[in-house]
């Protein structure tokens, strides 16, 4: 089976520079903050979020730990000189150590929780500082996976890149000028040494993208995928990730006592005042 990820990359650069552009200014708020990584899910919100608002209103963030690698800085140099856009460099080292600290046999998934963290600790500040909402980096592929940091990598006022597969975030970097050493660079969150999405993962997103575009947007059904060719347990893994994961793409559930529940009931209309 053929599947097919592309994109019209003029028309969704128009529409994400819109999005933020509109989402961002009907709060009375004309500025951004977001974290730069390094890498190419947050080198191109920076590059969407500079030309929706100007360079000037963009603040770039370089969160490094005493093991992030020189490479994710020196890759998140070259965003911010090619757009120049203000930027800061915040070590959270100090920060999430002291917690890490008191546990020297800590799990690697627990350390990158806090440093995850503390970086939204750090962009939340800064936006209070800078006067810009803070923009979400996070892919359409990770979100359904799960693969985040609740009150981490996840926070944030919007998200412009969340319904775009990583082979489409691809597609629109390119497009839109992300310098070719982050293009090409093997996706990783840098929370230790060594440490590679798809390791963690077990899979590559070229083989996520599909799967997940096939359940998602096609609606197939498990069974379905495994008869378009599919490996029955890749299948498996990855709706069961789907599905514990949910928690993580709504807000936590309100338990029902009244007509008007805030939620369900009662929703407050975007429209309203604007």
């Amino acid at each position: 089976m053929i599947i097919n990820l592309s994109i019209n990359t003029d028309l969704v650069r128009h529409i994400l520079t819109r999005f933020i552009r509109s989402e961002i200014m009907r709060t009375g708020i004309t500025r951004a903050v977001l974290g730069l990584s390094g890498g190419i899910d947050s080198a191109l919100v920076a590059y969407l979020a500079a030309e929706a608002l100007g360079p000037e209103n963009v603040l770039a963030v370089r969160m490094p730990y005493k093991t992030s690698s020189q490479n994710s800085l020196d890759d998140a140099q070259l965003v911010i000189d090619d757009l120049k856009i203000p930027s800061l460099t915040i070590p959270i080292t100090d920060m999430a150590d002291g917690l890490i600290s008191r546990e020297p046999d800590m799990s690697n998934m627990r350390k990158g929780n806090i440093m995850a963290r503390c970086r939204m600790i750090v962009l939340y500040d800064q936006s209070e500082a800078f006067k810009g909402l803070v923009i979400g980096t996070g892919n359409k592929t990770e979100i359904l996976l799960g693969y985040s940091t609740l009150y981490g990598d996840s926070a944030h006022a919007i998200n412009p890149i969340g319904d775009l597969y990583k082979a489409q975030i691809r597609q629109l970097s390119r497009a839109i000028g992300v310098p070719v050493a982050i293009l090409d660079k093997a996706p990783s969150a840098d929370l230790w040494t060594g440490q590679t999405d798809e390791a963690e993962l077990g899979f590559t997103y070229d083989q996520a993208d599909k799967l997940l575009f096939l359940l998602v947007d096609q609606r197939y059904s498990p069974e379905e995928c495994v008869e378009a060719g599919f490996d029955e347990k890749f299948v498996a893994l990855v709706v069961r990730r789907i599905r514990r994961n949910h928690f993580k793409r709504v807000m936590p559930p309100v338990a029902k006592i009244t007509g008007r529940s805030v939620g369900y009931d009662f929703l407050y209309f975007r429209d309203w005042g604007t």
